[in-house]
């Protein structure tokens, strides 16, 4: 049987800030701009007992918690634990793939001569992890990665769970259906009006009326899963689906224009990091928030794969055009944009539209140059002069646990 991990960090972001704050320890606290537009990026697990959590709007927090701490994030920091943690998984196994920021599967069933049981390696990990860093993380133990997921979420914080092999079936079914990797709000629906509540439900289902139900890829997958079939590898080198770039504004906006000058921020450092990594974007998408709190997203393939700022610029300024808002009956608190179906150009090609994109390719790569020398905004599009530098620009893919 594979011996397979899942290693999550325990509240990572507000985890290293307190490394730096330790008499704030036991209190509740998060991770935010702290500014009344600032929504909350990591709360402490004394925030989350009061019933404050990722993505809640900070005043809300506030209003929830009188006396919250707030904590400035520094995302340096935490690049720089993150890569600490990374290197330890390493150690006990080459077969690491990391997830996010701050949590990672690994492959251990070749350490057992070295390290012991999976479970014992996972001990180790732990162990390693808080005397190097002073961070704690929380480890779940099976012979697939979706089960080991459901573990490591179970353990926290500062757990350990292993599920044998043998006992999984009778560790998965009792679950509620929730849990079964792919299941949201809306499918939870539609197997809650049929009766299943339980994984153990949609395993005594027959598979066909899942698919009749979900559609096939759906149907298919939930039944495999719900019997603990999960064939998935762990993937040392895992590129990046997606970059993206959101912000949100100290006040609503009600005009095109501020919109599209956000576009065209988030385009350009979008296409700088994609040029930095060496990928190219075959999709474009945006998001916008509005001030209920409602929000929306659309996207466009490309003709070419992209690392042209303007070019992602001028497609998200298109599907936010198409939407064809009423404002200002409907005011808009955050913008975004995304890069996604990310592809390594083959070496010498030329697509179609190379020409179209050459000059502003060139210029983007000389602004590059200038960047890395000087700093970011040392060089700025003239419609960006003091616009740039708002709230939660950017955000981590994935809230750590």
């Amino acid at each position: 049987m594979r011996g397979i991990l899942h290693v999550d960090m325990d509240a990572f972001f507000a985890s290293v800030e307190l490394l730096e704050r330790p008499e704030l320890r036991g209190k509740p606290a998060v991770v935010a701009h702290d500014s009344g537009r600032s929504v909350v990026t990591s709360a402490t697990y004394e925030a989350r007992a009061l019933g404050v959590h990722s993505a809640m709007p900070l005043a809300f927090a506030k209003r929830a918690v009188p006396g919250l701490i707030v904590l400035e994030p520094h995302r340096a920091l935490y690049t720089r634990y993150s890569r600490e943690v990374m290197q330890i998984f390493s150690e006990y196994s080459p077969l690491v793939e990391a997830l996010s920021i701050d949590e990672a599967f690994i492959d251990v069933t070749g350490a057992r001569r070295l390290y012991g049981e999976p479970a014992e390696i996972g001990a180790l990990i732990r162990d390693d992890v808080l005397r190097r860093t002073g961070l704690t993380c929380s480890v779940g133990v099976a012979s697939t990665k979706f089960v080991a997921k459901i573990a490591s979420d179970m353990s926290k914080p500062d757990g350990l769970l292993e599920v044998p092999h043998e006992e999984t079936l009778d560790f998965l079914h009792p679950l509620p259906i929730r849990k079964l990797w792919g299941v949201g709000v809306q499918t939870a629906k539609v197997l809650e009006r049929r009766g299943l509540h339980t994984v153990g439900d949609v395993a005594d289902t027959p598979e066909q009326t899942l698919v009749a139900a979900l559609g096939e890829a759906a149907g298919r997958h939930l039944f495999e899963l719900a019997w603990g079939r999960d064939p998935r590898t762990v993937i040392p080198e895992r590129r990046e689906k997606s970059v993206g770039r959101e912000q949100t504004f100290a006040t609503d906006l009600t005009t095109r224009e501020p919109v599209v000058a956000a576009f065209l921020d988030q385009a350009e450092r979008v296409g700088r990091t994609l040029r930095v990594a060496g990928l190219r974007a075959k999709t474009v998408g945006i998001k916008i928030t509005f001030a209920d709190f409602q929000s929306l997203t659309r996207s466009r393939t490309l003709p070419e794969p992209t690392d042209v700022g303007r070019e992602i610029y001028a497609t998200a300024c298109a599907l936010f055009d198409e939407l064809e808002l009423d404002q200002p009956a409907r005011p808009i608190r955050l913008v975004g944009v995304r890069a996604q179906s990310l592809v390594v150009p083959e070496e010498g090609l030329v697509g179609l539209w190379e020409d179209d994109n050459e000059t502003w390719r060139k210029a983007e790569v000389a602004v590059d140059r200038v960047t890395s020398r000087f700093g970011p905004g040392f060089v700025t599009p003239a419609t960006l002069l003091g616009k740039r530098g708002s709230v939660g620009e950017t955000r981590e893919s994935g809230e750590p646990g």
